[in-house]
């Protein structure tokens, strides 16, 4: 299904805090050039939760023309309101994309019962790809093994992105199913290849997309060696990320390297200061810079 490195791509602002497609093109073609393998806009790191639907629905849009069959691309369509969630994901079918990204639904606090009903009505709404969202560190509630299991008896629910921050949570999926698992967590990217996963979708890629998808190539290759040999390289990088809440961080360093502006939407605001000189630091010192 999905393998290798998925940008969860960041949603650049203009000074007036609108879309910034011209930005949003720049990205896209970089990510092409740089061997990314495919591109997820408009989940948590593209700030879909500032969006407005019109705006969630342009940006899927305006990815799937600008990247035109060149990578898949699965659009974040999640909500905690599964009505709003599958409007949605039916827009991202009706633009033909490649998956769907549905997160687990945040504050409601659902049970187990109440994910796999929210997940199946969106499913059975749609003929796409869905890959699941498991984020309890944002959400709140994760998704337990056993109910991504009996998701992935629906027909089209096909894949998660596990963010879990747990090896003990993708083994136990693994051994229960065979869905498609991607990494949520860059710095578990290849531990999760090694227990059964495929890939990761990424917040590093947003910088270093050749990296990324290079770890992610040799890992799949079954060569560890190399792989380890770039996850180390990248492990700082990886960590630095997370100094402020994503994407602030991943952002100031694209405006480091003159892709965006350093603008976002509130209650984010850009890097402090030393945050924004310890990602400048950690980008030269791999060559970002």
């Amino acid at each position: 299904m999905y393998k290798g490195s998925f940008v969860a791509l960041v949603t650049p602002f203009d000074d007036n805090l609108e879309v910034d497609f011209d930005a949003y093109g720049r990205l896209i073609d970089f990510h092409l050039e740089q061997g990314t393998d495919g591109i997820v806009p408009c989940g948590c790191t593209g700030e879909a939760a500032t969006l407005t639907h019109a705006e969630q629905k342009a940006c899927i849009r305006f990815a799937m023309e600008r990247v035109a069959g060149r990578a898949p691309v699965v659009a974040g369509t999640g909500s905690n309101n599964t009505r709003e969630a599958i409007e949605l994901t039916k827009a991202a079918d009706e633009l033909h994309c490649d998956g769907t990204l549905s997160i687990t639904p945040y504050y409601n606090k659902p049970t187990q019962d109440g994910l796999a009903a929210h997940f199946t009505a969106i499913a059975e709404a749609v003929s796409i790809p869905v890959m699941l969202y498991n984020v309890p560190g944002r959400t709140g509630t994760r998704i337990a093994p056993e109910t991504i299991a009996r998701l992935n008896q629906v027909e089209n629910i096909v894949s998660i992105k596990e963010a879990c921050g747990s090896i003990d949570q993708v083994s136990q999926i693994r051994t229960l199913c065979d869905i498609n698992i991607m990494s949520g967590d860059d710095s578990l990217t290849l531990p999760m290849i090694a227990v059964g996963g495929t890939g990761v979708v990424s917040v590093a890629a947003n910088v270093a997309p050749k990296l990324v998808a290079e770890l992610c190539a040799h890992a799949n290759a079954g060569d560890f060696a190399a792989a380890r040999k770039v996850h180390y390289t990248l492990m700082p990088l990886f960590k630095g990320l997370f100094c402020e809440t994503n994407p602030i961080p991943v952002k100031a360093l694209l405006t480091e390297m003159g892709l965006i502006k350093n603008n976002l939407r509130l209650p984010l605001v850009p890097a402090a200061p030393a945050t924004q000189a310890a990602v400048r630091d950690l980008a030269r010192e791999i060559g970002l810079l």
